[in-house]
């Protein structure tokens, strides 16, 4: 028996529901996995509240840690008792166990604790496929990074330092200052005091290279005007809403910028994608570049009050559910 959340309509964090299911034994190419922490992300709201619209109904989550207890026909990778991570695509993390496809698992280093995998291996390999293979940030580079004390946005003040960039972080609140600064970012702004643009040209008179941007709607002017002639603004998140009507004049005069709305399922699509990304994560937690920073964990069937709380600002790094 399984204890698994679901939706059948998009709405508020009030729409999930829980309910026991009996698990059957996995099919081909499956693995039935016991969750034993389960990671938060910002995508997880866009398929409640509807932006990422999904077939209904659903499972909600897509990154877990956990062990292996039983596997399918021609899984040859994986055994009973192998410690595990997915970050999805498959959906339905937020479970006490569930059968998933065992293309979606990597099997986890000894170094790494379950709370550690569940916080960084979504975030890590975005991360990862923003900074080296969307962005190609060079070293020298001076590069700007919205909600520097978030999740996503302290491991990219840590990677981007460890490869020689400069890094300027925006935060909301001085306590998220230090956060910043903690992570690997070389300056701080204060985005609620002061026009960001203005500071991050007070800091690099001609903008930054590359711009990267996981706020959306609210910061997508101060990204165009904090980003230097034919620099780029990555796109990757919608925090404060979606960004609509783009405006290619605009790009024009803003210094004929470049501008990318990614998403990590397009950079992890092989097998050998996905293998490359995941060890060059661990890699960077291993020389510390990157830290797994938790800033608070949940009950697993708390996750709506845990939603709420990630909309609403008011987490720091990652948030981990415990089943």
């Amino acid at each position: 028996m399984a204890r698994t959340a679901y939706i059948e309509r998009t709405g508020g964090p009030e729409v999930i529901q829980w309910r026991d299911v009996t698990l059957a034994e996995p099919a081909a190419g499956e693995v039935r996995m016991r969750n034993t922490a389960v990671g938060l992300n910002f995508i997880d709201t866009y398929h409640r509240g509807g932006l990422y619209p999904i077939d209904m109904p659903s499972g909600l989550g897509t990154e877990a840690a956990g062990v292996i207890e039983a596997v399918g026909a021609d899984v040859t990778d994986f055994a009973p008792g192998d410690r595990v991570a997915t970050f999805g695509p498959t959906r339905g993390a937020y479970a006490t166990a569930r059968n998933l496809p065992a293309r979606d698992l990597f099997k986890l280093p000894t170094h790494i604790d379950d709370r550690t995998a569940a916080a960084l291996m979504l975030k890590g390999a975005t991360t990862e496929f923003l900074v080296e293979r969307c962005a190609r940030v060079q070293a020298g580079q001076t590069v700007l990074v919205h909600a520097g004390a978030g999740g996503v946005g302290q491991l990219l003040c840590g990677w981007l330092k460890a490869i020689g960039a400069t890094v300027i972080a925006t935060v909301g609140t001085q306590e998220k200052v230090a956060t910043a600064k903690a992570a690997g970012a070389d300056h701080v702004i204060r985005y609620r005091e002061v026009d960001t643009a203005e500071a991050v040209r007070a800091i690099v008179p001609d903008g930054v290279a590359v711009t990267f941007d996981g706020v959306g709607k609210a910061t997508w002017p101060a990204s165009l005007a904090a980003t230097t002639r034919r620099g780029l603004v990555v796109s990757y998140g919608n925090a404060s809403g979606a960004v609509d009507g783009v405006n290619l004049g605009l790009l024009a005069r803003s210094g004929s910028l470049f501008v990318t709305r990614p998403t990590l399922f397009d950079y992890y699509v092989t097998p050998e994608e996905r293998r490359a990304g995941i060890a060059r994560v661990f890699e960077m937690l291993s020389r510390g570049a990157i830290a797994a920073t938790i800033g608070q964990t949940f009950a697993l069937e708390n996750v709506a009050d845990a939603h709420r709380a990630l909309e609403a600002g008011k987490t720091q790094g990652s948030t981990v559910l415990l089943p």
